[in-house]
């Protein structure tokens, strides 16, 4: 059936639009786990090494932890407060078993201690003994040294990034917009680049049920469904290789038990269903209908995630009960179709309501196929922990919205910060948690209305006309890299903490390293000198052979278009001759030209200056035996 053109939508977006959503979307609901629920845990033994600009504490994992909790407080006596490094999140908990507090004020001591959590909403176990340290005021020469077996290999690479988070698909099919930009073009050559840069394979995003796609009516008392715009929708995302992580939300205005209640410049309807029966009804006919057009075996690969961050009083105006029912009937609903097709949830906010899924899972029997939750500002904890704690075990995670800042219209979006926090993320999460999607791919971008201006601090990687932010690239160097991790050690001023590595090798005897310099602390999302570093690369255990050198970098001189656009004047939207010159620059650039360099008794040992924030890939190609 064909399909009408989707709506020009022309109000804009703004700094204070972010600030009454936030208001009106944060207002978190608590878990009904019980406290004593949750395991004892084992207290920490905390060490704690000085260095310039920065503190670094490390510990033991604590068997059954989801995160840790970070305490600082000027002398050894209690009380201590929670380090706060600004991300934004509610969560504070961090994944371990290391922490570089940036935070504190250089040549001043301090003295820290660290709990285990068993679940970001779950009450801390004993605090450690305290220890201090204190971050230096003078710069440090002694590189931090990486150090890296070509011959100890670990496995295979972990790609958690290949999922990403979206505004709603329909803008895929949306016209050009009164500046004249054709948004649907540049929304799905947005997912060209990600598909062939990034590697990515599945999007999750916004709003398939929203009534812009005019898929529920009640006409004479009867449900009727029309999933044609969906059809058009999935025809373009599958034709550009990307499957999707189908988010049922929100509910359809006939449908919703209060229409009224809405979130987001497209009015997106909060309320849970007036009528249970008639929900399940429009979530096996829609599962039916996929189904029956794309066949089970392409369905039964995409998966379906239960609402939109319904801890939030801003997103769900039920109860958590309310919740949990529309679990229930939606993955009734789904499985009903064929068992085979995946579900889960509770795609809550800040790592919340997995130990009330979970809990909930292993007392009715419910289907739980993958656990899903966002966080942001913060790195991914093992909330998978969590679930195992309460019985349920062998279930994936997927953090189907994760990002540096929780703020549409915040600077940190475009700067070169987001580039190793992103690095630093997909670290922890690897081997760990299967997918960790970063939100979003396109500054395209219309929850609180479309974008005032080229750089606006959107949460996109993609700019509108899809230049690449510092954040894109981080990701591109990930995709670089070869198929098989490699062993390394790292020893220094922050070395495992501030200053951070991975090593791969491919089958053609080359290899990357991938090296980064980036705080959690968004104090310092200019920089901070005390935290620049050299770094001495060492490789051992290679090949005898001659290798060509290549040595990307990101940081604020190198693949940060946003420069080249402030060069230009800081235009809202760029003139012809703008956009040329914008292009010319938008490009992974290299911190030195290519060279040759030959091992020496298996070994190869380089020395630079990485800055913070900054982000080196090297990659090694082997050319001719010596």
């Amino acid at each position: 059936m064909a399909t009408e053109p989707l709506p020009d939508r022309r109000a804009r977006g703004s700094a204070a639009a972010a600030v009454a959503w936030k208001d009106q979307v944060v207002r978190p609901r608590e878990s009904e786990v019980a406290d004593s629920a949750w395991p004892r845990l084992a207290t920490p033994r905390l060490r704690v090494d000085s260095g310039s600009g920065q503190v670094t504490l490390r510990w033991d994992p604590v068997q059954g932890a989801a995160g840790y909790l970070v305490y600082r407080g000027s002398s050894p006596d209690r009380p201590f407060q929670v380090v706060d490094h600004g991300g934004g999140d509610l969560v504070r908990a961090v994944p371990g078993p290391s922490y570089a507090d940036t935070t504190g004020r250089p040549g001043e001591p301090a003295w820290y201690a660290v709990a285990a959590v068993a679940a970001v909403d779950a009450p801390p176990g004993q605090m450690s003994r305290a220890a201090g340290g204190i971050p230096r005021a003078s710069p440090t020469d002694d590189p931090v040294r990486v150090e890296v077996d070509a011959s100890h290999v670990l496995g295979a690479l972990p790609r958690p990034w290949r999922m990403v988070g979206s505004e709603h698909l329909s803008q895929l099919l949306y016209p050009k917009d009164d500046r004249g930009i054709d948004v649907g073009r540049e929304f799905q050559d947005a997912f060209r680049l990600a598909r062939r840069e990034l590697g990515v394979t599945y999007v999750r995003a916004h709003a398939i049920l929203h009534d812009e796609l005019s898929v529920y009516r009640e006409l004479d008392g009867q449900s009727a469904y029309d999933f044609s715009k969906i059809d058009a929708v999935y025809d373009a995302l599958l034709g550009l290789g990307i499957r999707p992580v189908v988010e049922l939300s929100f509910m359809p205005h006939d449908l919703a038990r209060d229409p009224n209640q809405t979130v987001f410049h497209y009015q997106a309807i909060i309320a849970p269903p007036r009528d249970w029966e008639r929900w399940r009804g429009l979530i096996t006919a829609f599962a039916t209908h996929l189904v029956d057009r794309y066949g089970l075996d392409e369905v039964s690969s995409w998966a379906f995630e239960v609402w939109n961050e319904a801890n939030l009083g801003g997103f769900w105006s039920g109860s958590l009960s309310d919740y949990l029912r529309l679990y229930d009937e939606t993955a009734a609903a789904v499985k009903s179709v064929s068992p085979k097709l995946r579900v889960g949830g509770p795609s809550s906010a800040s790592g919340a309501w997995i130990g009330d899924l979970a809990a909930h899972a292993v007392k009715t029997g419910v289907p739980v196929d993958f656990l899903s939750t966002h966080i942001y500002g913060m790195l991914p904890v093992d909330v998978g922990a969590t679930a195992r704690d309460l019985g349920l075990r062998g279930v994936p995670v997927w953090w189907t919205e994760w990002g540096v800042n929780p703020r549409h219209f915040s600077a940190v979006n475009d700067a070169v910060f987001g580039a190793p926090f992103i690095l630093h993320g997909m670290l922890s999460a690897m081997g760990r948690d299967q997918y960790l999607a970063y939100w979003v791919l396109s500054d395209h971008f219309e929850e609180l209305g479309p974008p005032p201006r080229l750089f606006h601090g959107g949460f996109g990687l993609l700019t509108v006309g899809n230049l690449r932010k510092p954040r894109y690239w981080a990701l591109r160097m990930l995709e670089m890299l070869g198929p098989e991790r490699l062993a390394l050690e790292l020893e220094g001023d922050g070395g495992g903490s501030l200053l951070n590595a991975l090593a791969t090798r491919d089958g053609n005897g080359g290899l990357c390293v991938l090296v980064w310099n980036g705080t959690l602390d968004q104090s310092k999302v200019a920089g901070d000198r005390l935290l620049d570093r050299q770094v001495e690369l060492r490789l051992r255990n290679l090949r005898t052979a001659r290798y060509g050198v290549e040595h990307y970098r990101v940081d604020e001189a190198h693949s940060h278009v946003r420069r080249t656009w402030e060069a230009i004047g800081s235009p809202d939207w760029p003139d012809q001759a703008g956009w040329a010159t914008l292009r010319s620059k938008d490009r992974l650039e290299e911190l030195d030209p290519p060279r040759e360099v030959a091992s020496e008794a298996g070994q190869l040992a380089l020395r630079f200056e990485l800055p913070n924030p900054g982000v080196s890939l090297l990659r090694f190609s082997r050319r001719t035996p010596v």
